[in-house]
């Protein structure tokens, strides 16, 4: 861990006392981790509780671009304007992250999380109502704002629970998030495409599930915030820098640079896989959405992998692994027949999804105290890759073909040797800004 090796820097008394929530988090994670994770048990029921409404969340989520081929036929779309309903939806969804983030760090809305699904699930009505492109495009906005708001109190919930396992933690949260992707299409395939768009409708009741178990975790995280705000002031202190500053900024950019390949190459996938095989090996709709079922599950299940691992033998090791790694595969898929597509695809989004919690925690632990602003970020940056990504693609298909697209996309994931630049975890200690 980074914090095993951190120095300590005292807070002006002024400064602890207007933010004693934030400042007790901190403390409370710094001193956790200088102790050791086994003196703080996992508290499992809130991590599943978490990780479930993720699942949730992710699942409404991931009916958008499921029902892109219904869009497209029923409002004669062309591709560029597929790509601008997603840019649309991930741009409101990753642009207020690090607003949110920081704003919870110094002040925590243990019920945001529940308000961020009932937005959701009004954007889920408004999909399900809308008849006409600009109304698509609100209703996309809309479910992007619920993720806004749900996604970096989320996290924080995450790793308050993780017992220092802060790897675990985020890996088993994301995996909820991953598993509801994955679940996105087929439920498409099942439910929305057979009935039609007013379909949709009927995953309200996933919404309203999703917001009385978010309100149950809301009341533990203000139990566990007026817990924390009793410690008393002088007890207060946050890891402090261990490298220079400029190190800190440049491993930052080099792990923004690693998330911009992980989700441009994953907008091409989620996006436009199932456009691709059917326009390539002339599948069915329904066989083409349940291949990106097999894809996206793929990545729910390496999503489990990566932190664990990470909390072993390293953090830059999955980081370094897990994207650069994969790149034979992605520059061999397009060329390749449709049973080695699919194996090839399940052996990417396995490797590829193993990267997120790794480098997550790892920004983390360079800015310490800093979770809901580091989480929006990362989160937001995720969104916001994949939504560029998504209208980019979109352009250059009507432009070129889908096969050239996926040609070009294919040595995205040679980004990840900038990963050799990321200093490790013995060397770096808990770089934090202040």
């Amino acid at each position: 861990m980074f914090t095993d090796h951190c120095r300590r820097w005292k807070v002006p008394i002024a400064e602890r006392m207007s933010d004693q929530n934030f400042q007790s988090d901190a403390a409370t994670e710094t001193r956790t981790d200088q102790a050791g994770a086994g003196r703080r048990p996992i508290l499992s029921g809130i991590l599943l509780a978490i990780s479930l409404s993720h699942l949730l969340n992710d699942t409404i989520q991931a009916l958008l671009p499921s029902i892109y081929p219904l869009l497209k036929q029923s409002y004669h779309l062309d591709f560029g304007q597929i790509g601008l309903i997603t840019l649309t939806f991930q741009m409101t969804a990753s642009l207020l992250q690090p607003v949110v983030g920081y704003f919870t760090d110094r002040r925590p809305q243990p019920f945001s999380l529940a308000c961020g699904m009932g937005l959701t699930l009004i954007g889920l009505v408004a999909l399900s109502r809308a008849d006409s492109f600009v109304m698509i495009l609100i209703a996309a906005g809309v479910i992007g704002l619920g993720s806004s708001v749900f996604h970096p109190e989320a996290s924080r919930v995450a790793r308050l629970a993780s017992g220092g396992r802060h790897g675990f933690a985020q890996s088993l949260f994301q995996v909820g998030g991953n598993a509801g992707t994955a679940l996105g299409p087929l439920l498409a395939a099942a439910i929305v495409v057979p009935y039609g768009q007013s379909s949709v409708l009927w995953f309200a009741v996933v919404a309203l599930v999703g917001i009385a178990i978010l309100t149950s975790v809301g009341r533990w995280y203000k139990r566990t915030l007026a817990e924390r705000s009793t410690l008393p002031v002088g007890a207060i202190a946050e890891a402090g820098p261990a490298m220079p500053r400029a190190k800190v900024l440049s491993a930052l950019a080099v792990l923004l640079a690693l998330i911009f390949s992980k989700y441009f190459y994953l907008a091409c996938l989620t996006n436009y896989y199932t456009f691709y095989l059917i326009e390539r090996f002339q599948v069915s709709v329904p066989r083409a959405q349940f291949s990106l079922f097999v894809f996206l599950f793929a990545v729910a299940a390496g999503t489990i992998i990566g932190g664990p691992v990470g909390d072993r033998i390293g953090r830059k090791k999955v980081i370094w692994t897990s994207i650069a790694g994969i790149a034979p595969f992605t520059i061999a898929l397009p060329y390749v027949g449709f049973q080695w597509m699919i194996v090839l695809s399940v052996l990417i989004g396995a490797i590829l999804a193993s990267a997120f919690s790794a480098i997550l925690v790892y920004a983390q632990e360079l800015f310490p105290g800093r979770v809901g602003l580091i989480s929006g970020l990362f989160f937001g940056l995720a969104f916001g890759m994949a939504g560029i990504g998504s209208a980019v693609l979109g352009e250059l298909a009507d432009r070129t073909s889908i096969e050239f697209v996926f040609r070009v996309c294919g040595f995205l994931p040679l980004i990840g040797l900038l990963a050799a630049f990321l200093p490790s975890e013995r060397s770096s200690g808990s770089a934090g800004l202040g």
